[in-house]
């Protein structure tokens, strides 16, 4: 069986890596370890075909560590009980350490993850975990506390350019049209195995690689979306300030981003409603309909005719009338529920259910609509209120302003 292309062509030294100066490059703290050779245990976040697992390959590799590969995904505890006796029997008989690295660790659970912690503390492995999502939410805390956490940005276009020249030399006998390289480099989207698993399928397709060959290798643009971590929770972000903004392109941009990568329209929609009301409130009151609506609509259609329902909504949203004022006004009067005194309900606001409520005044001078009192008799309520307006606070809120009008 051949060995993949992606495998052949993985780097051995820091010489041959691409892209992540920041760690690897000169000064860079990954770089000033295996430099010193001292490597201390890390986690490594990024996005998939960043270099993770490269790098921890060339850390073992420049200590002369014995570098265990270790899937989260396909292994157990009995696994890692191996790894540990294993790691302790080289230490003893040769000096040698391990290297464990850990592949999408944030899928072992608390105590899998508790099960490194001795073992990283005295030394018998050095502990290398990688993660696509964030490991302050999905790695235990004291992991994360015994080891450094690095992130790996997404490569950029001249890394992934000099990761496609390289590939392309392992197929002499093929002919690479310059626009079907372009094509490649742009379409990977900052993911070095898409690069190289594009040149893999195109050079397998035809000798001669023309920009055509080059878009059925590739098919569709590889967008890293995870619905539960970073990814998910920045999109969705980008997206309500876009629309906060009132940006209607940036909007659809990001509402573009999340519908290619699979986001759940219904999750969209909900979070126009919540816009509708937060950020525009009664300056366009319509908004919450429009989105309410919406949100029907795209439980009714489904995809992928909802994407027009959604998109519709979205620059609807985005270039609406903004108002926060009921927002600000309903966390303000929750902050005084919380802080100030709960005075009594004014008697002539109770309900007046019964007579010995009555006789203790309950609902007395109460004028229920005293908008059509003012309009008919074109003069304030003298006889209900003194002040010639009805009150309605409790005597220690009096003259409170919540509803701030800001459109």
């Amino acid at each position: 069986m051949e060995i993949p292309l992606a495998e052949r062509m993985r780097p051995v030294t820091l010489s041959q890596f691409v892209g992540q100066d920041h760690l690897a490059g000169i000064g860079g703290p990954i770089r000033s370890m295996i430099e010193n050779r001292k490597v201390t245990s890390m986690i490594l976040w990024g996005p998939p075909g960043v270099g993770k697992t490269t790098l921890a390959h060339i850390i073992a590799s420049s200590i002369d560590a014995n570098f265990v590969f270790f899937s989260a995904v396909t292994s157990g505890v009995e696994d890692v009980r191996k790894v540990i006796k294993q790691a302790r029997i080289d230490i003893e008989n040769n000096k040698k350490q391990t290297v464990l690295f850990v592949d999408e660790i944030h899928r072992f659970n608390k105590s899998q993850q508790d099960g490194f912690l001795p073992y990283v503390e005295d030394g018998t492995i050095i502990l290398i975990g990688a993660t696509t999502e964030n490991p302050g939410f999905r790695v235990n805390a004291p992991l994360i506390s015994r080891s450094q956490v690095y992130k790996l940005s997404e490569l950029a276009d001249v890394d992934i350019k000099k990761v496609v020249v390289r590939a392309i030399k392992f197929y002499k006998k093929n002919k690479w049209d310059k626009n079907a390289l372009d094509h490649i480099i742009k379409q990977a989207n900052g993911d070095a195995r898409n690069a190289i698993n594009a040149i893999e399928l195109a050079a397998s397709i035809s000798k001669s690689v023309t920009l055509e060959i080059a878009e059925v290798a590739v098919q569709q643009k590889a967008i890293y979306y995870d619905k539960k971590g970073d990814f998910h929770y920045d999109t969705i972000s980008a997206f309500i300030k876009s629309m906060r903004g009132g940006n209607p392109d940036a909007t659809l941009h990001y509402l573009a981003r999340m519908i290619k990568s699979g986001e759940d329209p219904l999750f969209i929609a909900r979070r126009m409603v919540i816009f509708a009301s937060e950020d525009i409130g009664n300056a366009q009151p319509t908004a919450l309909v429009v989105a309410t609506s919406c949100m029907q609509a795209v439980h009714m259609i489904g995809m992928p005719e909802s994407q027009l329902i959604l998109a519709q909504t979205a620059t609807y949203l985005a270039t609406a009338k903004k108002s926060i004022a009921s927002t600000s006004g309903i966390f303000e009067a929750l902050s005084d529920i919380d802080e100030t005194r709960l005075e009594p309900i004014p008697l002539h606001l109770r309900n007046a259910a019964n007579k010995v409520m009555k006789q203790f005044d309950y609902g007395k001078g109460h004028v229920r609509y005293p908008w059509l009192v003012e309009k008919e008799t074109k003069q304030r309520v003298e006889q209900a209120m003194p002040a010639g307006r009805q009150e309605y606070m409790p005597k220690n809120l009096k003259g409170k302003v919540y509803y701030k009008r800001d459109w």
